[in-house]
């Protein structure tokens, strides 16, 4: 063999080994993606509370070939459709005035477009204008009674959100001398008093914690508050949606957490997404559903994200109430809570049977 045969000959086999090898490592790639695939638990539906009824209907809208906005939207109008322990849409949670207000988001972790509603009047379908608003408007929050003009435009009925039980609780508040309200540092006493109230010097000195007690609606198993959900679809593609009526006796205009992006609900396709229910006034001041977000980003897991998101609250309001669920891009799940003794909250994904009410302690100081 002369030396040009085996310079050849030695390229030859030097090509093939490349071929084997990239061949090798293609094969290898596509046994990595199967493995991570087969890890991945979606479609997934998390929720707060055990509001089963919402959990269903959204499963049933991925069952059906829907996207994760639908599942969110429908999901969430299901609990409004219910009233859901009357803190959900309406004839529930009356304020200062008796009017039953509505607040809701929409989040879409693709492109993390944002729809919201706050202090809606008169509209009963407050999820699905917080969508129109999404993709009918370039704004993400609309309020008040901007909110509702904007709704009967849009083509949304308007109709009273007052029933003979919301009517029942303003009343018989009101016969009880507003107690309890949310008015402070004000005259008339507010502990006694329905006003019209006027302003006095506030004497409480700055601390590092709030130790004072704040006014509780109870939110427990007969009181829930929000719907917040999170929702993966099968194609992985992530949404969050709020609904809620408030406070009951909110001061009139008032607006918690729920409809805000960050605190209500926030949904990364990247990461995952979280939801958030309770004492909305403190709640919207960490933004605890982006918080939890980001820590699932730097690799925490669903409850250790959500945990860490309620400690960065109660270490400045050691009375707050309230609870957070998460949930990762590839399906996996989890909650935390405080003040409420324990946590429920609904799950489907495609590995159980039926919708699954979960239940976790809520942490202690």
């Amino acid at each position: 063999m002369n030396n040009n045969m085996a310079m050849y000959l030695g390229l030859f086999w030097g090509i093939v080994d490349i071929a084997l090898c990239q061949g090798h490592f293609s094969r290898n790639r596509l046994y990595v993606k199967a493995f991570e695939r087969g890890d991945e638990v979606f479609p997934v539906v998390v929720n707060t509370w055990p509001f089963t009824n919402a959990t269903k209907t959204a499963w049933n809208v991925l069952n059906n070939g829907g996207s994760a906005l639908d599942a969110v939207e429908q999901g969430c109008k299901q609990c409004e459709i219910d009233q859901c322990d009357g803190t959900v849409g309406f004839g529930g949670s009356p304020d200062e005035n008796g009017e039953t207000t509505l607040d809701a988001m929409i989040m879409d972790g693709v492109t993390h477009d944002v729809g919201s509603v706050a202090d809606l009047r008169r509209i009963k379908d407050a999820i699905s204008v917080a969508r129109s608003v999404m993709e009918h408007s370039s704004h993400t929050l609309i309020a008040g009674e901007s909110a509702t003009n904007y709704a009967i435009e849009m083509g949304f009925k308007e109709e009273s959100l007052s029933t003979n039980h919301s009517k029942k609780i303003w009343e018989d508040w009101k016969n009880k001398n507003c107690q309890p309200n949310y008015r402070r540092n004000v005259s008339p006493d507010a502990n006694k008093s329905c006003g019209p109230y006027k302003p006095t010097k506030s004497l409480r000195a700055a601390t590092h914690k709030n130790k004072e007690p704040r006014f509780s609606k109870d939110i427990s198993i007969t009181n829930h508050d929000t719907i917040g959900m999170v929702v993966v679809d099968g194609n992985g593609n992530l949404a969050g949606g709020t609904s809620t009526n408030g406070a009951n006796h909110k001061v009139p205009g008032r607006v918690g957490d729920s409809p805000i992006a960050g605190a209500g609900a926030y949904v990364d396709n990247d990461v995952g997404g979280a939801a958030a229910t309770g004492d909305g006034d403190v709640m919207m001041r960490f933004l605890p559903s982006y918080q939890a977000v980001e820590s699932m980003r730097q690799g925490m897991d669903p409850t250790s994200a959500a945990q860490d998101a309620i400690k960065r609250i109660i270490r400045f309001y050691p009375q707050f109430s309230g609870a957070l669920v998460a949930i990762t891009k590839s399906g996996s799940y989890g909650a935390a809570c405080h003040g409420f003794g324990t946590f429920h909250y609904s799950v489907r994904n495609r590995n159980m049977q039926n919708v699954t009410v979960e239940e976790v302690p809520c942490m202690t100081l």
